[in-house]
Parts: structure tokens; sequence; C-alpha cells
């Protein structure tokens, strides 16, 4: 099982982030592996290696069968269940790591830094259309983020479609989404809570 990380999906946290609206012309895509999956709502630990640690709320999509240099006209047949993650980014040692021109696994790899939801939704049941769905992050019971995928830069299938030309996908991996804007830092004691079409599916607490 794979956890795949699409970057820089939502205009307004490219501008966030950088400052400007230059528009990634194809996706980019990073990741995880399998020990950096958080599940069941389980609590997440603050590691002692950073001082800034982000969240990032992003619609998560699992893969239901093996494919390789998938069409985007088929991509939709390869996921009927979509699901809320966070992916934790130790966003001190990221910007030494960009400073440096070194690859980002310390920073977005470590163990526990992708929390996914207990509960996957049929995507039939949320009205069938993937680019049609709302969700919304809650720190300490504040709205901090929220995402409709209709405004993502590159949609579902495209993702998927230009992820298997490099790697092949299959049944159970991840795929991360991109998130909106709105990210921040954490504090222990804090408590995430994220909702997929108004179902509560993450309820964290970070410690």
């Amino acid at each position: 099982m794979k956890i795949i990380c699409i970057g820089r999906n939502y205009l307004e946290h490219i501008r966030e982030l950088d400052g400007n609206s230059n528009l990634p012309s194809e996706p980019l895509f990073f990741m995880k592996p399998d020990t950096a999956l958080l599940r069941n709502n389980n609590p997440f630990y603050l590691p002692d290696f950073s001082r800034e640690l982000h969240y990032e709320t992003e619609l998560v999509v699992r893969i239901n069968r093996v494919g390789r240099a998938i069409a985007e006209r088929f991509a939709h047949r390869y996921y009927g269940e979509v699901g809320l993650g966070i992916d934790f980014t130790a966003r001190d040692l990221q910007r030494e790591c960009m400073s440096r021109g070194l690859p980002w696994e310390m920073c977005k790899s470590f163990d526990y830094s992708a929390a996914v939801s207990p509960r996957f939704l049929p995507l039939a049941s949320l009205g069938g259309d993937v680019q049609r769905l709302h969700f919304q992050m809650e720190l300490n019971g504040e709205v901090r983020q929220q995402g409709d995928t209709s405004m993502m830069i590159f949609t579902v299938d495209k993702i998927i479609s230009h992820v298997s030309r490099f790697v092949t996908l299959r049944m159970g991996d991840l795929i991360f989404t991109g998130t909106p804007s709105g990210i921040g830092s954490l504090a222990s004691g804090d408590r995430i809570t994220a909702s997929l079409a108004g179902e509560k599916l993450l309820d964290i607490a970070v410690k």
C-alpha cells in the first residue's frame, strides 16, 4: 500500500505559501511510507525534531484496482470511495530542505504523518461526482480550512492518469489530493476535527 500526496493543487494554498499565483503545469506528487499512517483517529504526538508542525487537510481517494498508464477518461473506474486525511508537515524542516535543495522526506514522511479517516464514504452516496465535494476542518472548534474539490487545479482523474504513468497503482493505495488554504501550526492540547459533506470523519487529539 502506498500513500501518494499531491502538492499545490489549490490556487489559494499556493498564494499562502509563495505569495504568487504560479500554477504547476502538471500534478506534483511525493509519497509517504505505510509507517506514516495514523489510523482510527488515534492521537497525534508532536515529534521532537520540529518546532513548527503544520496540518494540511485533504480529500483522500482509495484506489480499488491495479492500474498503470491509465487514460484520464478511464480513471473514474479506479476508485469508488473517498475519505479525509491530514498531511502533517514539519514546516521548519521543509524550509531548510528547500533552501539547501534537498529532498523533503524527513519533513513529510515521518512516522504517523498521514492521518486517514477510519471510514471512507461511497462516492455514490455523495452524489457521484468527486469534483463536487465540500470538506471542512476545525481546530479547537474553530473553522480553519474549507475545501471544495471543484476548486482543484488538477482533477482526481487527471491526478490518477498522471501518477500512473510513473507508478503502478494497486488496490488500497491512498491518494491525498492536495490541501486548500488555511494551513497552520499545531500545539499540544489541540484537537482536530474534519467533516466531508457534513459528516464528521476525523477527530484527533494532538499531544
